[in-house]
């Protein structure tokens, strides 16, 4: 293993610097690669293009015999760019992408053959489901699975390959990814929020959730990544003692981009061009070798898709710089984790962004309706967002090194939290003439210049509102956008229904609507105080005050996702018509089931690194130190101790890691063995969690040490020296 390390450094020092051709502008190739509006008006017929148009505009059904004319049109369009198969892209609960690629070749006899798509096989294919996660919605022997064409996500050519993003159903219908549900919240949103903006604007027809993510990430040089088995297998590092240089200086933080790094993210920024990918932001962020990458907002569907297309186009064109990105929320202890901050709005077809504040009072007034009833839906169900980004590696980042506490909060700045003090106060009931004057000058007239100077943010906060939009930065890197923009549209989408219903209500006993709505929102108000938090998310005392407002503090991802299946959770999806029972109980029986094989795999890797790396190097090295002794004793006699006091020290120290690190490990392997003899899921998790997971600090604790102890020409893992600071 040392030789591999060392392999591996020689090779990552001599690393010659990938050039990158003068890229072409990005407005001129962006969406080459995509089946999008200009493509479809070149390769389709007018009826096949109007059908695809109201299939994304109004949501019809396309016909059969229209979806022939398009899988053509598609066809000739991939097959002019140098695709030879196609495949339906979808998005299985394992939190990525898959496909299965068909040829566009096709025999017709005597030796002959065509090129040939139809438009079944656009609309529908049939991949096998069985060993997809489905939480006991089907059994294993029951292999089918349906996928079914998305037309309001674009078709891609990634390669050689048509890509068509489709949903991804059971046999019986149920839903086996994260797109269906999402789809269905976003439409149920659509219908809330439109019912809402018809109070301001009538002309308003249709709402969109738009989506703007912030992808963060490590770069490793790829041949010291493969020398990391915990890399490679767990996609983190499992063990490594902390740098002398970590990230105490700030130094790495929007600095200069270094030039190999810079060649990397010029070839992908490329790509996602020729994809559609509206990406424009890229900077260092805080932690050595780490990086952020972020597009303009889109459609939270298409975002989402896009998302997941950027994180796999990412490690192919790493593989090409002999780069390795690490997505996990926290590959490295002691520096900042990743996340995959969710900047989530509003807007209508009128071109108005909800949550954006406007120059009249009417307008304003429309921004609150939508501001206030988002915190209270937070504040309603601040558990299902928390279960939203519970995970194994998210649990490693929540808390530490900037990133927010399991504690979900909601924070405004002190500005708004003024206005909203203020509009507390509006009389109950009617309100008067003058009332109502100082209200609109006073208080909403101010918003847009109190926006225009709030420009501080809570780094430490989970969902911060930052001037027209809020920002869910607890969501981790790895995660798929997809379920907790669920979680957020449908939430909003029950308020909004409620807020209507109670609005209208008012209006029936005669109130005129701007009162109505001023009396409803007041009382949201008043309802959703404990969820804003302007404070500290990290210190103790928030912990204690968050405690009395009986806000939850799930700090494990198995803690945090038993509301999943709570009968409210059901209800809700329920109602709005997102998931059934079975669903909604399959996806929590998913994420414990993965929770557990997340931590197993861990503590596997980590005990064969430590009792087949770690501990036979330090008996190799605790032998030199032996023999050193020895010929100290052979020289110096009687008096060698004088001369042998520190590799004494040192031999007694080794000894005391490797008995603690054997102790442990055995350990953790028994409690893993009755882990694994639970039969309910979720008991295994808790199981894991709580019993086998504890252990995995002891034994890092100990290794650590070692590493710091051991001579470096025969530690036999790349260190965090290496790791991070590598150019």
């Amino acid at each position: 293993m040392a030789t591999l390390r060392f392999q591996a450094l020689k090779e990552s020092s001599n690393r010659e610097r990938i050039s990158v051709n003068e890229a072409p502008r990005r407005s001129e190739i962006f969406g080459k690669n995509v089946f999008n509006e200009l493509a479809m008006r070149q390769y389709l017929t007018k009826d096949s293009f109007n059908g695809v148009k109201d299939a994304i505009d109004k949501g019809l059904k396309i016909e059969r015999n229209l979806a022939d004319h398009i899988s053509t049109g598609m066809k000739e369009w991939a097959i002019a760019k140098g695709a030879t198969h196609y495949t339906h892209w979808f998005q299985p609960l394992t939190g990525t992408t898959a496909e299965k690629h068909d040829a566009f070749f096709e025999t017709v006899g005597d030796g002959m053959a065509i090129e040939k798509f139809g438009g079944g096989a656009l609309v529908q294919q049939e991949p096998d489901a069985s060993s997809f996660p489905n939480g006991g919605i089907r059994n294993t022997f029951e292999a089918r699975g349906y996928t079914a064409w998305d037309p309001t996500s674009p078709a891609f050519l990634l390669g050689t390959t048509l890509c068509i993003p489709t949903v991804f159903v059971s046999y019986t219908g149920e839903a086996l990814d994260y797109k269906t549900p999402l789809l269905r919240s976003l439409q149920v949103l659509d219908q809330s929020a439109t019912e809402v903006a018809k109070y301001f604007d009538k002309k308003v027809t249709k709402t969109v959730a738009t989506l703007g993510w912030e992808q963060e990430y490590f770069l490793v040089d790829k041949s010291l990544a493969n020398s990391r088995p915990d890399i490679t297998l767990a996609g983190r590092t499992l063990i490594g003692h902390s740098p002398a240089k970590g990230q105490q200086l700030d130094d790495h933080y929007f600095g200069s981009i270094p030039r190999r790094v810079l060649d990397f993210m010029r070839d992908l920024e490329n790509e996602c061009m020729l994809l559609g990918v509206p990406v424009k932001t890229r900077h260092n962020e805080v932690a050595p070798n780490q990086f952020e990458l972020a597009p303009i907002f889109e459609e939270a569907n298409l975002a989402v898709d896009h998302n997941l297309l950027l994180m796999d186009v990412m490690e192919k064109v790493a593989e090409r710089h002999y780069f390795k990105v690490l997505f996990h929320e926290k590959p490295f202890a002691g520096v900042n984790g990743s996340g995959k901050h969710n900047n989530w709005s509003l807007s209508t077809d009128t071109g108005v962004n909800l949550l954006s504040p406007g120059s009249t009072p009417m307008k304003n007034l429309q921004f609150l309706t939508f501001f206030v009833n988002t915190i209270k839906a937070v504040n309603d169900n601040e558990e299902l967002i928390r279960a939203s980004i519970a995970s194994a590696s998210n649990d490693h980042r929540l808390g530490a090194n900037e990133a927010p506490p399991a504690i979900i909060s909601v924070f405004i700045g002190s500005q708004l939290t003024e206005v909203l003090d203020e509009l507390e106060k509006v009389t109950n009931g009617k309100l008067s003439p003058q009332e109502k004057t100082e209200l609109k000058l006073n208080v909403v007239g101010k918003i847009p210049e109190i926006l225009l100077d709030n420009t501080d943010r809570n780094r430490t906060s989970p969902f911060a509102f930052t001037g027209n939009k809020f920002e869910f930065r607890a969501v981790g890197s790895l995660a798929n956008c997809a379920n907790p923009m669920t979680v957020l549209n449908a939430i909003v989408a029950k308020q909004l229904n409620e807020f209507k219903a109670e609005v209208d209500a008012l209006i029936k006993k005669k109130m005129k609507k701007d009162d109505a709505i001023f009396n409803v929102l007041r009382e949201y108000i008043k309802d959703s105080r404990r969820i804003r938090f302007e404070g500290d998310g990290y210190g103790e005392a928030w912990e204690k005050e968050a405690k009395k407002r009986k806000l939850s503090n799930n700090k494990t991802a198995p803690e945090a996702l038993k509301v999943k299946k709570a009968a409210s959770t059901i209800k809700l999806y329920e109602d709005l018509g997102i998931m059934n029972k079975v669903e909604v109980l399959a996806r929590h029986e998913i994420a414990v089931e993965e929770y557990a094989m997340r931590i197993q795999i861990e503590g596997r890797v980590l005990g064969d690194i430590a009792r087949n790396h770690v501990i036979p190097t330090a008996i190799k090295y605790q032998n030199i130190l032996i023999k050193n002794v020895k010929g100290l004793k052979e020289i110096f006699g009687a008096e060698f101790k004088k001369y042998a006091q520190e590799q004494l020290s040192l031999i007694e120290q080794i000894s005391t890691h490797i008995e603690k690190i054997n102790s442990g490990i055995t350990d953790m392997i028994e409690e893993r063995k009755k882990a694994n003899k639970i039969m309910d899921s979720e008991k295994r998790a808790f199981a894991y969690c709580d019993n086998v997971k504890p252990y995995f600090e002891v034994i890092r604790y100990h290794c650590d040490k070692l590493e710091l102890l051991v001579d470096d020409e025969i530690w036999p893992l790349t260190k965090y020296r290496e790791l991070l600071f590598t150019k």
